[in-house]
């Protein structure tokens, strides 16, 4: 159902066309149709359309001269994506491009949205990952 937690970590791979089966469990909490666009830390975000709304909601309300480029950066990048009957995703050129997807990547849940990693760069995020830097993180949010 639309606007579930998004959970899960999930290897495929992308074909030359850029073409790649989408996770079922996400698929089923993103809804029909779902907006990529380019993430951070080279990934790309994938969101529903209710989270997509939520998101240009707070963007929108941002001073111009502060919000313009996080506009440009999200908006100017966005995709609307429909999986087929297979349940692949034709990701764009230039989004395969940024996030650098050229065979093997990750799909994961991030609770409001998924993001699609090359899975060499998704390994090294997580290598660069330090019990001290989460627990920081954790105590942060009162844990």
């Amino acid at each position: 159902m639309p606007g579930s937690s998004l959970m899960g970590t999930y290897s495929h791979n992308i074909d030359a066309k850029g073409r790649m089966n989408f996770p079922t469990k996400l698929r089923e909490s993103l809804g029909d149709s779902f907006i990529i666009t380019r993430g951070l830390d080279g990934c790309l975000f994938v969101y529903s359309r209710e989270e997509w709304a939520v998101m240009e909601e707070k963007i929108s309300s941002m001073p111009l001269s502060k919000g313009k480029n996080v506009q440009r950066f999200f908006f100017s990048n966005a995709a609307e994506i429909e999986a087929d009957k297979q349940g692949r995703i034709l990701i764009p050129a230039h989004l395969r491009e940024y996030a650098g997807l050229e065979k093997d990547v990750m799909v994961i849940g991030a609770v409001n949205r998924a993001e699609i990693w090359d899975k060499d760069r998704w390994n090294k995020l997580n290598d660069s990952f330090s019990e001290d830097m989460l627990t920081e993180a954790m105590d942060e949010l009162g844990f």
